[in-house]
């Protein structure tokens, strides 16, 4: 007899059934296993109960927010240009001046001015200018704590889009996304604690690096979700079973599942493996529900944009993110810009040519996300984040044009609701916007700043890794930005 044939005959009925089907079995096994099995009563091989490990978590204290939706500019926005007003700018248009700058384009050390290409104007009682690229943000300034000393440890785009979404610049380190699922699990079992929708161009550099689990198990990985078409790919039962095959199958599983009830166990690999099938079993009719813009009200899809192709996507993706926090998704990562060039804000060119192109794209579906949040009562316990990898410089990156280079010396993001404080600016770049000058605010204070609101310490919140206790904000730690808490 061959190997192959001994293997096929030593192989348990339970190996049998857990294959069936491509795996499609486990699947289902997972859920007429039912929350009890994966929740804790099943046990380890050491004797202790093994738990889900999406399973919900205390936070180490009260938290003000519950979800955190981060939208991400990728390509890096130019802070002069959008929140950071620089009137001195005005009127020194390519001039050569002596400035430090690092980029793409290396240290130089003077460089030709390129003034805003948009006029500033002051909003709301708190009297913030901003450009008129965003006169919907504008109006919501009273509701936005701004950061504008934000800086960064790279000028690339790939180490630094690692930095913004792990604390790193080298891949290999869970996400944002990932430590929040870590430290909180998740309150909808039917749906990824983890969701990412990507800019309809395309992903990012590096792609699923910037939503990955890193060192951890991959439980805690994001789950990207198509604002369009089947909304999850992989989730649909195999062509070749039939409803009434899945039914028998279920069913003989149920028996199965209750004559062996007393043997069964002892794999925490295998049970983590069967609560993610169980995961993508419930995703299978959970998920087209969540996505599914056909009960909103036609005022509401208008205030996204919906009815203008220019804001019809990402108005759609914000519409989703406000579905998924409702429906209990911890953290949504949502992308505005993708691929490579003018495809996302990465102005190296024409600015103005790029820059009214995203801006236009999102700048009335974000201010619809903060207005619908605060009319359904959600405001106050979702963490909104805006921000790219980092800035753009104030000078040129090339003879002519209006095209501006990578900026990681300062630049701004700004967040909103989930216990924030509206109406604040916090921290200065120079005169020109080259580099903060003024509590300057490395990311890995952003990163602390979102853990604590969602009650997490950043400086306990650790994962044991190549011998530490690894942490987002680094082994060193971090604190918050208190300035901006309410």
């Amino acid at each position: 007899m061959s190997e192959n044939k001994k293997n096929f005959c030593n192989r348990t009925r339970r190996e049998f059934l857990w294959q069936t089907g491509g795996g499609f079995s486990g699947l289902a096994l997972s859920s007429m296993l039912g929350h009890s099995f994966l929740a804790g009563q099943e046990k380890k091989a050491d004797g202790t109960a093994w738990k889900n490990p999406l399973s919900p978590k205390k936070p180490h204290f009260e938290a003000k927010a519950k979800a955190v939706i981060f939208l991400y500019m990728y390509g890096g926005p130019s802070h002069i240009d959008t929140f950071d007003y620089k009137p001195k700018m005005y009127g020194m248009d390519n001039k050569t001046i002596a400035v430090k700058t690092h980029g793409r384009g290396g240290h130089k050390n003077k460089g030709r001015i390129v003034e805003p290409r948009w006029k500033f104007k002051q909003y709301g009682e708190c009297g913030k200018w901003v450009s008129d690229l965003f006169p919907n943000i504008g109006e919501c300034v009273d509701d936005i704590a701004f950061v504008h000393s934000m800086t960064a440890d790279s000028p690339i785009h790939g180490s630094a889009m690692f930095q913004m979404n792990s604390g790193r610049i080298q891949s290999g380190s869970p996400c944002l996304g990932s430590w929040v699922n870590y430290g909180l699990g998740t309150e909808n079992e039917n749906l990824p604690g983890f969701v990412v929708m990507l800019d309809d161009k395309g992903g990012p550099i590096s792609g699923p690096k910037n939503w990955s689990s890193g060192y951890m198990p991959a439980t805690y990985q994001g789950t990207v979700v198509r604002s369009a078409g089947t909304p999850i790919l992989d989730l649909k039962r195999p062509a070749n079973m039939s409803e009434s095959a899945q039914k028998r199958l279920l069913q003989q599983l149920r028996e199965y599942n209750k004559e062996h009830e007393a043997t069964r166990g002892g794999n925490s690999d295998l049970m983590a493996r069967i609560a993610s099938y169980e995961l993508a079993y419930k995703m299978q009719s959970t998920a087209p529900e969540a996505v599914d813009l056909s009960k909103e009200t036609e005022a509401t899809k208008r205030m996204y944009g919906l009815d203008n192709k220019k804001t019809r996507y990402f108005g759609r993706q914000l519409l989703m993110a406000r579905r998924l926090v409702e429906r209990g998704v911890r953290f949504v990562q949502v992308y505005s810009g993708g691929a490579h060039n003018d495809d996302n804000w990465d102005a190296h060119g024409d600015l103005v040519h790029n820059h009214n192109l995203h801006a236009g794209e999102t700048d009335q579906p974000i201010a619809a996300l903060i207005n619908d949040l605060k009319q359904r009562g959600l405001f106050d316990e979702t963490l909104i984040v805006w921000g790219g990898e980092f800035g753009r410089q104030p000078t040129a990156e090339y003879a002519k044009g209006t095209g501006r280079d990578h900026n990681a010396y300062g630049f701004t993001m700004w967040l909103a609701g989930g216990g924030i404080k509206g109406g604040v600016s916090f921290g200065k770049t120079d005169e020109l916007g080259a580099a903060a000058v003024e509590n300057r605010m490395h990311v890995k204070r952003i990163h602390a700043t979102i853990l604590q609101q969602l009650g997490l310490d950043p400086n306990r919140l650790t994962y044991f890794f190549g011998g530490l206790d690894q942490r987002l904000v680094g082994v060193e730690g971090a604190k918050p930005i208190k300035e901006l808490i309410a």
